[in-house]
């Protein structure tokens, strides 16, 4: 099969276009709703709300017969284990604890993926950035699938440790203000590093990047 020199993604638009309400959906509103919920009425009805409109926004996919993202469901997920451990505790040292716990588990997951030729990186990447066959056979994109798993696996385990000390050694106000910063700090490092790190495989194969026009709307292939 001959490989394309030319890899063509869809216009990045369209892919903000596409990103933006999944991360609203699946990020940025639960973690809203938790907050402004805790300061009115406490932590049960924060915890309970936020878990309640992850399960909703899945619901309403169910109904609506859309595919639910892999962000949301890793959030709702997230939620339903934090919110179980939270309530039948009464700590909420331990809501805390199970993302961090969890940092560790996708760090490990990131991993073995990549071990095994499977990256997730791969899977994430086509959540947001649907690619043909081709493009997603080409040995460069192949390689820079499974260095980025492996990359992640790292930064997942860095922010695991300095979240754990954080929680264990310091007092819950300053731990909220330090992962507030941790969180959108590593993860922003993560990509900035993907991004360059997939030019530098590009440049180096003589493999050039190229951006579909922006009419074009890519249709999504299952993985």
């Amino acid at each position: 099969m001959h490989l394309p020199e030319t890899l063509v993604v869809p216009h990045w638009r369209n892919v903000v276009r596409h990103a933006v309400p999944n991360v609203l959906e699946g990020k940025l509103i639960p973690a809203v709703l938790f907050i402004v919920v805790l300061q009115m009425a406490g932590t049960q009805p924060a915890l309970l709300g936020a878990l309640a409109f992850a399960l909703a926004a899945m619901g309403l996919r169910i109904v609506r017969k859309k595919p639910i993202s892999g962000l949301l469901w890793l959030t709702t997920l997230a939620l339903l284990a934090r919110t179980i451990a939270a309530l039948a505790t009464g700590s909420v040292v331990v809501y805390f604890l199970q993302p961090t716990i969890a940092t560790c588990l996708v760090g490990v997951a990131f991993f073995v993926s990549a071990l095994i030729g499977r990256p997730l990186v791969e899977r994430l990447a086509l959540d947001f950035c649907p690619l043909d066959d081709t493009t997603r056979d080409h040995p460069v994109l192949r390689r820079f699938f499974r260095d980025v798993s492996l990359w992640w696996a790292f930064t997942s385990m860095v922010n695991f440790a300095i979240t754990l000390w954080l929680l264990l050694t310091h007092s819950p106000t300053t731990f909220v203000m330090v992962k507030s910063v941790l969180g959108p700090a590593s993860t922003t490092v993560t990509f900035v590093v993907a991004f360059f790190w997939l030019r530098s495989l590009l440049a180096r194969s003589g493999t050039e990047l190229q951006f579909a026009d922006r009419r074009s709307v890519p249709v999504p292939v299952p993985v």
